[in-house]
């Protein structure tokens, strides 16, 4: 792909690339990404800007944004998506975008500044991929305490670190450091709004991004890691706790049920109640794992594993009222010839 200048059907001048930042009463750390990516180091050829998505904040954050937007007009626009949950901020985002390669990051990160340059260069340059996926590093040195895993923080607070050497991937990127072209979402849809941080209780926190990933790795798309694209992300102290961990896993339990959707049932039975049962009885085995683990870590590791499986066990169970529900919903709707209420 060779960097272009045409217009969008809204008769606006489309851009090489959008970056997407969907923001959320943070304004005190927004300063800090948005003057990170303002001095970003791109080729003069190539056009670019930064799209930050407003998902109903209350603080300073517009003020902070529009700021941005009369220190930098041909950069910085500002939208505000009202719908509560970043996954409908994604979304708009991108649906509001005007570049053909979309990259997104997180608001309370700093980038280096050949980080979106390296991100996308390729992706501008040839067709040959759908997607890529920067290295994320902690910002500021960071010594876990004796009970956390070194992978356990690194899932959890999005660092990804594949080593020096460009590559394939073979698993999806985290939302803070990526890029995917825009036909990828015309294609396959966007992110899903029952998945992904916000207020609604009913959706798990995890999984928004890392689902679309998976979605295009699926379908026999390529995706790219990119040593040279590097975003430093923060590791709140306050969050090394147990208390924080265990709910995480918790709803990342809940995210994955949820991300597999409904398969077919085996010889009559919906595998929901068969996964139901099983994760039932592997929780009694996980349990003592976790009580009887001597090392620290290991402890602690098991113990986020059964959170994980009682999230699953949650949202089998879930998933089974909802389809008994549906299920007695039609057969009262073909007996009385009327539609059943919403």
């Amino acid at each position: 792909m060779t960097p272009t200048s045409t217009v969008d059907t809204q008769g606006f001048a489309t851009l090489d690339i959008t970056v997407i930042l969907c923001t959320y009463n943070r304004c005190e750390v927004l300063a800090g990404a948005l003057q990170s990516i303002a001095t970003s180091q791109v080729a003069s050829s190539v056009t670019w800007e930064v799209l930050v998505v407003d998902n109903n904040s209350t603080d300073q954050t517009r003020n902070v944004v529009e700021s941005f937007c009369r220190q930098y007009p041909e950069h910085f626009r500002y939208l505000f998506e009202p719908r509560p949950g970043k996954s409908y901020a994604l979304n708009a985002g991108i649906a509001n975008s005007r570049g053909q390669v979309l990259a997104f990051v997180d608001d309370d990160v700093k980038v280096e500044p050949t980080w979106l340059q390296n991100l996308t260069a390729e992706m501008l340059n040839d067709g040959e991929r759908a997607g890529v996926g920067g290295r994320t590093l902690p910002a500021g040195k960071f010594t876990p305490p004796p009970w956390l895993p070194d992978n356990f923080y690194c899932i959890v607070f999005a660092c990804f670190d594949l080593g020096d050497t460009a590559t394939e991937l073979e698993q999806p990127p985290y939302g803070a450091n990526m890029a995917f072209r825009k036909e990828m979402f015309d294609k396959y849809g966007g992110f899903r709004t029952d998945l992904g941080p916000g207020p609604n209780p009913d959706v798990p926190r995890p999984n928004e991004d890392t689902e679309f990933g998976r979605r295009l790795l699926a379908a026999g798309e390529r995706l790219r890691y990119e040593p040279s694209a590097v975003v430093y992300h923060p590791i709140p102290h306050e969050r090394i706790t147990q208390k924080y961990f265990f709910p995480w896993w918790f709803d990342f339990g809940r995210a994955m049920i949820r991300e597999r959707g409904d398969q077919p049932d085996l010889y009559g039975v919906p595998r929901d109640y068969l996964g139901l049962l099983r994760r039932a009885a592997e929780m009694p085995g996980m349990t003592l794992r976790w009580m009887f683990a001597i090392h620290p870590q290991k402890r602690f590791r098991n113990k986020c594993f059964v959170w994980e499986g009682a999230g699953q066990i949650v949202e089998l169970y879930r998933r089974s009222v909802d389809r008994k529900r549906t299920k007695a919903a039609a057969a009262l709707e073909t007996k009385s010839g009327r539609p059943s209420p919403p």
